[in-house]
C-alpha cells in the first residue's frame, strides 16, 4: 500500500490544500470528526415547535384589587411610566390601566444590554415612593416565550370547588414526574379565605371591617422566637398560631360581650374556604371545566413532555371520582412531529434529486464524493448548534432545506475543475491539488459573499429577527464547513481515486453517465455556443430585452399584480370565536351568547365534516382569552371580565381532515349571523407567529369625546372597503361607576376622605387580613359585607360609616353620591392616552393589508389632525414591526451589497468587474417576484429575507464565469473570444449549481400542505430567483461584459464620441428628474 501511495505521489506540493491531499488519513479523521460528532450532538440539540424567544420587552405589572381604570392609572401607570422613561436603553413605554391592575412595558433598543436594562427598570420601580398604600408589590420581569407542550382538561357536572381540588392534585400527580418541571391551572380562581360579617353584626360589636382583619392579622400568625442554650442542648422557641382552614379561623377570639365572654370569629361571621370573586368559567363540552398545562422548559423536547404527561392522564384516571373525566386538549408535540416529518420528507426528496443531478452530469465517483459534502457539512453544523443555542425547530430545519442546493455548489466548482485535468492525463493527486487551487480564490470569495449576503437576517430587530435568526446561524456553518470540506476533504478522496474504468453495474451506471455527459457537452458546443455567440454579437439588443424584463417586474409590482402580506398565514388546528359585550355586561348575558357560539360552531363543523374531525369544545367566559397557537403571539392582553366569552374548536391535525379551518371560520362566522347585542365579534382560524393586527390605528388626544368622534370616523371609512373584516373601535362605554365626593359634613364629624374612602372599600372590596402559603398556592384571607350586601345600589348609600368617635352614620350623609361611567381599560404610550382601532383583511381577497392602510391614510387619517387639533394617529400592531423588519432589513441588504461588491473587488483587483457580477441580483430578484406571481403567492417579510440571501447566491455564478474570463485573458484571449471560451467552460459548474439549488427547494416549492405555506415564500425566492438568474449570468453578463469594453475602446480610441455618449446619459438622467418633480409638484 505503502508503495503504491508512493508511486501516486508525482511531486511533493506545498500549501494547506496540498498537505491535506497528500495525507488521507488526517481527511478522512477531519470527515469523521464531523460526521461522528454531529451524529451524538444531534441527541442533545434542543427541539420544538418554533425558538425559543426571548421579546425585548420588560414588563412591570403592579396589582390594585378594587381599583377603577382610572385610578390605576394615576396612582400607578403615570409614575411608573415616569420613572422608566429616560432609561438607557428603552426605545418606546407604553401602559394600560385595568380595573385592579396596572401594566407598564418597556420596549428596549435592540442594541441594549437586556441585563443592564432590566436591572435599571428594577431599581427605578423601586425608587418609586407614590404607588396607594392597597397596591401590591410591584413585579418586574422580561417577557419570555414559554413553550406550552401539552394542555389537559378536567371537566364534569361538578362544583368548581371540587373541580379546583382535582386540578390541584392532578397538577401535583404530574409533578412527581422528575422530566416535568413547570405546570400551571388555568380556567379556576385562586383561593381565599372570605369572613363575612354583616353591618348588623358590626354594629352590635361595635367593630369595623378593618379592625377584624387587624384581629386575624395579629392573632393568627406564626413567629419565630430563637432559640435557647441549655445544658440538654439548643431549644427552639416559637410562637404558633397560624390558622389553615375554616375551622380553625373560626375559633379565633375576636371580642369580648358585655358579660365577660369571649366571642369567637365563627360566632359573629361566616368563615369559608372559597374562591376570589371572578367572573371566569371555563366549560368543556358544555360541562364545567379546569384545565392544567404542562410546560418544557431547558432541553426537554416536545414529545418527551407529551409522552411523558400521557402517562400521568393515566394515574389520574385511576383515582378521579365518577362524573369527572380528564382529557388533553392540545398536544403541541403532535404539531412538532408533524412539521418535523413534512421538513424531513421534503429535505429527503430534496436530496434525492441533487444525487439524482450529480449522477447525471459527474463521473460517478465524482458525484458521489461531491454528494458526500451534504452529510458532512450538516452533521458538521449539528455538532455546532448547541454552542450557537439553537435548536431544532421549524425554522432552523428549513434552513438546513435551504442549504440543500447551495452546500454542494464549491464542491462541484472543486471536483468538476479536479475531473477536467485529470481528463487532461494529468495524474489524480497533482490533478487535485492543482485543481483546487486554481478555484480555491474564486470558491473562498463565493463562499464568503452568501454569508454576508444571509447576514442582515441576524439584525432584524423585533419578534420576526428573533424568529429568523437562526436561518443565517445555520447557513453560514453549512456553508463554512462546506468549504472545508471542499477544500481540505475532497482533493484527498479524488486524488486517491483509480484511473481505470469500473465494471459490473457500476460499470453500466459509469457509461450511461458519460453518454449523459456526453450529451451535455453536445449542447454545450452546438446548442448553447451559438446562442451565447449571438448574445454577443448583438449585445446591446441582449441588454435591452435584460432592462425591459426589469421594467416589466416593477410595473408588475407597482399596478398590484404581486401584492404584499407581511406573514403568510398558518391553518390551525383551532378555530377561536371571540366575543365583547358592552363593559358591565353580567354573566347571564355573555352565557347565552356563548351558548349560540357553541351551537354555531357544532352546526358548522357537522356540514364541512363530521364529529370525528374534532378532538373537543372548549369555552370560557371571562378572561383575556386564550393562546391560540404554539407560536409566539403578537398583541394580546386586554381587559377580562363576565362581558368577553371565547369558544374554542380543537380540530383533528390538516392532513387528516377535507377542509382548512380557515374555511370553518368562515362558514361559522356564517351560522352565528350578526350579534346586535355584542360590541364586537371575532374569528380565528391562523397559528404561529404573530405580530399583531394587520390594520392596528392608534390614535391620541387628551379629549376623550374627541378621541370617540375620530374613532369612529375611521371605524365607518374601514367598513366601507371590501375585505376588510373585524372592525373594532377600541372605544367602550366602560362600567357604570358610582363617584363619593365628601361633603363639609364629614370634616364636622371628624372624617377624613381617608378614612370614609377605607371604610367602603372594606365594605365592598374587603380588609385584607393575611397571605400565607398553602402548598403550592398562596391564600388570601380578606373580610368583608356578605354578598347580599354587596349587591345592590341602596346598600352604600345606607353603609354606615363609623366615626372616630365611636359614632355612625350613613354614607349618603357625609358623602354626595354621583352616577358615572369607568373607562373599561386605559391605554398609553410614550406618555399619552391611545386607543387602538383594528381591522383584519380577508384572506384571498383582492385587497392586502398594505392597499387598506394606503387607502386609509390617503382618504382620512391625513385630514383628522385638521378636524381634531390637537390629535395624533399612527399605525401599530403588525404595521409597526413590519417599518421596524423591512427598515432594518433593506439597510443591512445595502450594507451587504457594499461588503459583497469588495469582497468581489479583492480577488479582480477591479473597480468594473465586481459591479458586472453584481448585475445578476436584480435579475434574480425579477426571478424571485416572477416565482411568486407564478406560484400565486404573496410577498411577505420572509420572502424579502429569500431576496436579500438571494444577491449572494446568484454573485457567486457570475464571479466564477468572471474569473475563467480573466484566466483566458491572461492567456492572451481577446475580450470576445476570453468571455466566450469561459462561458462554454463554466456551463456545466454553474448549470449545476443553479440547478441543484433549485432542486433542493424544488419539494419545499411545489408542497402543498397548508402546514408548508409559511416557509414556502422564502424558497420560491431562493429557487426561482437562482435559476431566472442563471441564464442572466450565461448570456447577459457576458454581453454586459463587452459593452464594457466597448466604452473601454471609445475613450482610448474616440475619446470625444465617448465623453458625448457621457454628457447624453447625464442629460437624460436630469430630465427625468426634473419630470419626476414637475409631476410631484403638480400632485401637490
Amino acid at each position: 500500500m505503502e508503495g503504491s501511495q508512493s508511486g501516486s505521489r508525482v511531486s511533493p506540493a506545498r500549501g494547506a490544500i496540498a498537505w491535506m491531499a497528500q495525507n488521507p488519513v488526517a481527511a478522512n479523521l477531519l470527515m469523521l470528526l464531523l460526521i461522528v460528532g454531529g451524529l451524538i450532538m444531534s441527541g442533545q440539540v434542543r427541539k420544538e415547535v418554533f425558538p425559543e424567544t426571548q421579546a425585548d420587552v420588560i414588563t412591570i405589572s403592579v396589582p390594585y384589587p378594587g381599583a377603577s381604570p382610572a385610578e390605576v392609572e394615576t396612582g400607578i401607570v403615570l409614575a411608573i411610566e415616569e420613572a422608566v422613561r429616560g432609561l438607557d436603553g428603552v426605545k418606546r413605554v407604553t401602559g394600560t390601566a385595568a380595573e385592579g391592575s396596572g401594566t407598564v412595558n418597556v420596549e428596549l433598543t435592540i442594541e441594549a444590554d437586556q441585563t443592564k436594562a432590566l436591572s435599571d427598570v428594577k431599581g427605578a420601580v423601586d425608587r418609586v415612593t407614590s404607588l396607594p398604600k392597597e397596591a401590591e408589590r410591584p413585579t418586574v420581569s422580561q417577557v419570555n416565550n414559554r413553550s406550552e407542550v401539552v394542555s389537559i382538561v378536567l371537566y364534569g357536572d361538578q362544583d368548581p370547588a371540587i373541580l379546583r381540588t382535582l386540578a390541584e392534585r392532578a397538577r401535583d400527580q404530574i409533578l412527581t414526574d422528575p422530566g416535568i418541571t413547570q405546570v400551571d391551572i388555568a380556567g379556576a380562581p385562586p383561593k381565599e379565605i372570605a369572613i363575612e360579617v354583616s353591618q348588623e353584626r358590626l354594629r352590635t360589636y361595635n367593630l369595623t371591617l378593618e379592625q377584624i382583619a387587624q384581629k386575624v392579622s395579629q392573632t393568627a400568625l406564626q413567629l419565630p422566637g430563637g432559640g435557647m442554650k441549655t445544658p440538654a442542648g439548643e431549644v427552639l422557641v416559637r410562637t404558633d398560631e397560624r390558622r389553615e382552614n375554616e375551622s380553625e379561623f373560626a375559633d379565633l377570639p375576636v371580642v369580648t360581650s358585655e358579660s365577660g365572654t369571649e366571642l369567637t370569629l365563627g360566632e359573629i361571621a361566616k368563615v369559608e374556604e372559597t374562591f376570589a370573586d371572578t367572573d371566569e368559567q371555563g366549560y368543556f363540552e358544555g360541562q364545567p371545566a379546569v384545565m392544567v398545562k404542562v410546560y418544557r422548559t431547558g432541553e426537554q423536547t416536545p414529545t418527551d413532555i407529551s409522552a411523558r404527561a400521557q402517562v400521568q392522564i393515566e394515574k389520574i384516571r385511576t383515582w378521579l371520582p365518577p362524573g369527572v373525566g380528564v382529557s388533553m386538549w392540545r398536544d403541541m408535540s403532535e404539531i412538532y412531529a408533524q412539521r418535523m416529518d413534512l421538513l424531513m420528507r421534503n429535505a429527503a426528496m430534496g436530496l434525492v434529486l441533487v444525487i439524482v443531478v450529480l449522477g447525471l452530469f459527474l463521473e460517478i465517483r465524482l458525484a458521489f464524493w461531491v454528494t458526500m459534502g451534504i452529510p458532512i457539512s450538516f452533521m458538521g453544523a449539528l455538532l455546532f448548534m448547541p454552542s450557537f443555542d439553537v435548536s431544532v425547530n421549524m425554522i432552523s430545519m428549513f434552513a438546513f432545506i435551504v442549504t440543500l442546493g447551495m452546500v454542494v455548489d464549491d464542491a462541484i466548482v472543486v471536483g468538476e475543475n479536479i475531473f477536467e485535468q485529470t481528463q487532461r492525463g494529468v495524474p489524480p493527486l497533482k490533478a487535485a491539488v492543482a485543481g483546487a487551487k486554481e478555484v480555491a480564490t474564486p470558491v473562498v470569495f463565493a463562499i464568503a459573499t452568501t454569508c454576508v449576503a444571509f447576514s442582515p437576517l441576524f439584525f432584524v430587530p423585533g419578534f420576526s429577527g428573533k424568529l429568523f435568526r437562526v436561518i443565517p446561524t445555520i447557513v453560514l456553518s453549512v456553508l463554512v464547513l462546506s468549504l472545508i470540506e471542499s477544500l481540505f476533504v475532497l482533493p484527498a478522496h479524488l486524488g486517491h481515486l483509480k484511473a481505470d474504468v469500473p465494471g459490473g453495474l457500476y460499470g453500466r451506471i459509469h457509461r450511461v453517465q458519460q453518454r449523459i455527459s456526453r450529451g451535455l457537452e453536445n449542447f454545450i458546443e452546438n446548442r448553447f455556443a451559438p446562442v451565447l455567440r449571438a448574445c454577443l454579437r448583438y449585445r446591446y439588443a441582449a441588454l435591452g430585452i435584460g432592462v425591459a424584463s426589469l421594467i416589466l417586474t416593477a410595473g408588475l409590482f407597482a399596478g398590484g399584480r404581486l401584492g404584499f402580506r407581511f406573514f403568510p398565514k398558518l391553518d390551525g388546528d383551532v378555530v377561536t370565536a371571540s366575543v365583547e359585550l358592552p363593559f358591565g355586561a353580567s354573566v347571564e348575558q355573555t352565557k347565552v351568547i356563548e351558548e349560540r357560539l357553541v351551537a354555531a360552531a357544532r352546526e358548522s363543523l357537522a356540514e364541512l365534516g363530521s364529529d370525528d374531525d374534532k378532538r373537543g369544545l372548549y369555552s370560557q367566559i371571562g378572561g383575556a382569552g386564550m393562546s391560540r397557537g404554539p407560536g409566539p403571539q403578537g398583541g394580546g392582553g386586554g381587559t377580562s371580565g363576565a362581558h368577553k366569552a371565547s369558544v374554542m374548536l380543537y380540530l383533528v391535525p390538516t392532513d387528516e381532515r377535507d377542509f382548512e379551518s380557515a374555511e370553518l371560520a368562515a362558514l361559522w362566522r356564517k351560522k352565528v349571523g350578526p350579534l346586535v347585542e355584542a360590541k364586537s365579534l371575532t374569528f380565528s382560524a391562523n397559528m404561529g407567529p404573530s405580530a399583531g393586527s394587520p390594520i392596528d390605528i392608534e390614535l391620541s388626544h387628551a379629549d376623550t369625546e374627541i378621541l370617540d368622534q375620530a374613532a369612529a370616523e375611521v371605524v365607518a371609512a374601514l367598513e366601507g372597503i371590501a375585505g376588510v373584516f373585524d372592525v373594532e373601535n377600541g372605544v367602550d362605554t366602560g362600567k357604570p361607576q358610582l363617584n363619593l365626593t365628601v361633603t363639609s359634613e364629614a370634616s364636622v364629624l371628624g372624617l377624613t376622605t381617608t378614612d370614609i374612602a377605607r371604610q367602603v372599600r372594606s365594605a365592598f372590596y374587603g380588609a385584607e387580613a393575611l397571605r400565607q402559603q398553602e402548598g403550592r398556592n398562596e391564600v388570601k384571607v380578606i373580610a368583608r359585607l356578605p354578598e347580599r350586601e354587596r349587591r345592590t345600589e341602596n346598600t352604600i348609600e345606607e353603609l354606615i360609616v363609623r366615626t372616630p368617635q365611636g359614632g355612625e352614620v350613613p354614607l349618603h350623609e357625609v358623602a354626595d353620591i354621583e352616577r358615572g361611567r369607568s373607562w373599561p381599560m386605559i391605554e398609553r404610550a410614550d406618555g399619552r392616552r391611545i386607543i387602538h382601532v383594528t381591522a383584519d383583511v380577508r384572506e384571498g381577497s383582492a385587497i392586502t393589508p398594505g392597499v387598506v392602510r394606503e387607502k386609509l391614510t390617503r382618504d382620512v387619517l391625513k385630514d383628522l389632525p385638521d378636524r381634531y387639533p390637537g390629535l395624533q394617529w399612527g399605525y401599530g400592531g403588525e404595521n409597526r414591526e413590519q417599518q421596524d423588519s423591512l427598515g432594518s432589513l433593506f439597510a443591512g441588504a445595502k450594507i451587504a451589497a457594499i461588503a459583497i461588491y469588495i469582497l468581489l473587488a479583492i480577488p479582480f483587483r477591479s473597480y468594473i468587474q465586481p459591479a458586472i457580477v453584481m448585475v445578476a441580483i436584480p435579475f434574480g430578484i425579477v426571478g424571485a417576484m416572477a416565482g411568486h406571481i407564478l406560484m400565486g403567492y404573496d410577498l411577505s417579510v420572509i420572502s424579502m429575507m429569500g431576496i436579500v440571501a438571494l444577491s449572494g447566491v446568484v454573485v457567486n455564478d457570475s464571479l466564477v464565469l468572471l474569473d475563467a474570463c480573466n484566466r483566458f485573458r491572461e492567456r492572451g484571449d481577446s475580450a470576445f473570444d476570453a468571455i466566450f471560451n469561459a462561458g462554454c467552460r463554466r456551463f456545466r459548474p454553474i448549470m449545476l449549481t443553479s440547478v441543484t439549488t433549485f432542486f433542493g427547494l424544488m419539494p419545499m416549492i411545489l408542497e402543498t400542505s397548508v402546514q408548508a405555506r409559511f416557509l414556502v415564500p422564502m424558497a420560491i425566492s431562493l429557487g426561482f430567483g437562482v435559476m431566472f438568474a442563471t441564464f442572466v449570468i450565461l448570456l447577459l453578463i457576458p454581453a454586459l461584459y463587452l459593452i464594457l469594453e466597448d466604452i473601454h475602446w471609445l475613450r482610448r480610441e474616440r475619446p470625444r464620441v465617448a465623453l458625448a455618449i457621457v454628457m447624453g446619459l447625464v442629460l437624460l438622467v436630469l430630465v427625468m428628474r426634473l419630470l419626476k418633480a414637475l409631476n410631484a409638484a403638480q400632485a401637490v
